[in-house]
């Protein structure tokens, strides 16, 4: 996928931290590099310790939701408010999903929606952006790390980050590699994204607006991006309960970045943001802003 312009904002129904608007919340639409809408919410930090300092000052977490998830699930809020504990926090709905415009390309050309929600993220004044992804998400969060990486490399290695590149990255319950059907609940999800029959199940029944079309290229795999992303900070998450990917997709992830990709196997978790306890949520959060120096 060649890496274009993040995109723009189309739409806000608020104005972020002027004086008489200071750590309000923002809805707006974005716009792609593609040209498709993306409902996206950002989130001020719950406590700003120096009252002086505009809350931008912080980091910001750019959260990338699962295959059937949109920015107003409950689960989805739960993280976002757990975040907002280490920094802001942005969550947008994938396109296809919830209020975003076009079609599920099922983690391709996502990338361009999380890049513009991450371009949003550095206008509104943060520095530092961690991405933390889910399942579909997950995936998405590492090919995005390694493609706008290389897009800064293929320019001048020695130039800074752009707006759409993340400083650090966190991917929970992604899997390794694509076409996997190795479990139950990933042959219905097949099912579901390959026949017309099952997409009109996500249209009416998930709110999830799938594309007909199959992947033509096929794209960079998660287990292909994840050398690419160094030495960006990676953490790789995973339950020991997940009943879409086993053990081995996690594995294989971190052992595409041996040295580099730290793993966290956590025991009786089951998969993505339903099964995140609260817990691990706070851990993430201490070990994303532990990686700012």
């Amino acid at each position: 996928m060649r890496m274009e312009p993040a995109g723009r904002v189309v739409r806000s129904t608020s104005i972020p931290h002027s004086e008489t608007n200071r750590g309000t919340p923002i809805r707006t639409f974005l716009h792609t590099a593609d040209g498709v809408a993306i409902d996206s919410v950002y989130d001020p930090p719950a406590f700003v310790y120096d009252a002086s300092a505009s809350p931008s000052r912080g980091p910001v977490f750019v959260v990338a939701h699962g295959f059937t998830g949109d920015a107003d699930r409950p689960h989805v809020r739960r993280v976002a408010e757990a975040f907002t504990q280490y920094g802001a926090v942005v969550t947008f709905s994938f396109r296809g999903h919830g209020a975003s415009g076009g079609r599920s390309t099922v983690g391709d050309r996502e990338v361009l929606d999380l890049a513009a929600a991450v371009e949003w993220a550095r206008s509104l004044g943060h520095a530092r952006v961690v991405t933390v992804g889910f399942s579909m998400g997950g995936s998405v969060v590492l090919r995005h790390a390694a493609l706008y990486r290389e897009e800064r490399d293929d320019r001048n290695e020695h130039e800074g980050r752009t707006g759409a590149q993340t400083d650090v990255v966190v991917s929970v319950s992604a899997p390794a590699r694509w076409y996997y059907r190795g479990t139950a609940p990933m042959r219905k999800l097949h099912w579901l994204v390959t026949r017309p029959a099952g997409r009109l199940v996500g249209r009416y029944g998930l709110r999830t607006r799938i594309h007909h079309r199959e992947w033509d290229p096929v794209p960079l795999s998660p287990v292909e991006a994840v050398p690419r992303i160094a030495p960006t900070p990676l953490l790789i998450v995973h339950g020991d309960r997940d009943g879409y990917f086993p053990l081995d997709h996690p594995r294989m992830l971190a052992d595409a970045a041996p040295g580099h990709a730290e793993l966290w196997v956590e025991h009786g978790m089951g998969h993505a943001e339903n099964a995140a306890p609260d817990e691990l949520l706070r851990r993430i959060g201490d070990w994303a802003v532990s990686q700012e120096s």
